[in-house]
């Protein structure tokens, strides 16, 4: 279900008086100062409810300068102040009540995800926690974590430790098994995730190994985007498959 945008130019039917633009002279326009921006990444975006284009009669995206120019805030945003979309929609609406907004410094890496994030090197990642801490935070036993962890459902990160998903990974392994589904039913689940996994980062490959810092920082960011769209694919093909009428 979209989310409508506050402060966004609003919806409705395109008519010949009004400036608007497609979606392919938005690119245009927005790709001299974001080379990486996609159409792709302007239709996410407008899912995500942080613009809302009016739309033809025949149902063709047509935007108006008020549009582009959010759209362009949105990217500056994440460019240059590493937020994620919950945050950037935080601070439009707050703009659009006339409220004064304050912006990390640029160049400082902020959460790209829900969940704590410290630097280190070029990359965020995210803050380690022991297993003591997991095993608290997951409120599963150490039965159960090192049961899950020969299945391969969860393992430490490079240097030790477990990263935050692990806590919901743990979580939602024991709310499965109240259901009746155990490991060894979950491992072709992982299977799957890792293969999209790598599917993923093939495509973000080429910006995370770009020389510019900016672009490394919009690797992330449009990595995040990516996991997103792939968990909302997943779910409509699992409910599809079940019967279930998504909403």
């Amino acid at each position: 279900m979209l989310r409508t945008p506050t402060g966004g130019a609003g919806s409705g039917t395109a008519t010949a008086g009004d400036r608007l633009v497609s979606i392919g002279t938005v690119l245009n326009q927005l790709r001299d100062e974001f080379p990486e921006v996609t159409i792709s990444k302007i239709r996410f975006l407008e899912a995500e409810g942080l613009v809302e284009p009016r739309r033809t009669a025949s149902g063709y995206r047509k935007f108006s300068p008020q549009d582009v120019e959010r759209l362009a805030q949105i990217l500056r945003m994440q460019r240059d102040h590493y937020l994620p979309l919950k945050v950037i929609r935080e601070h439009l609406d707050a703009l659009a009540r006339g409220e004064q907004v304050s912006l990390p410094a640029p160049g400082r890496r902020g959460e790209l995800i829900d969940g704590p994030w410290e630097q280190d090197g070029e990359r965020p990642t995210a803050v380690r926690i022991g297993r003591a801490e997991l095993i608290a935070a997951a409120e599963v036993t150490e039965t159960e974590l090192t049961e899950w962890e020969s299945y391969g459902l969860i393992a430490e990160v490079p240097g030790g430790g477990y990263d935050a998903e692990a806590v919901t990974v743990a979580r939602l392994v024991a709310d499965l098994g109240r259901f009746g589904l155990e490991p060894r039913h979950l491992r072709g689940v992982k299977a799957a995730a890792d293969r999209e996994a790598g599917l993923l980062e093939q495509m973000v490959a080429p910006l995370r190994r770009h020389r510019n810092p900016q672009t490394r920082a919009h690797a992330e960011a449009t990595a995040k985007e990516l996991a997103e769209l792939s968990v909302r694919l997943h779910a409509a093909f699992v409910q599809t498959a079940l019967g279930i009428r998504l909403p």
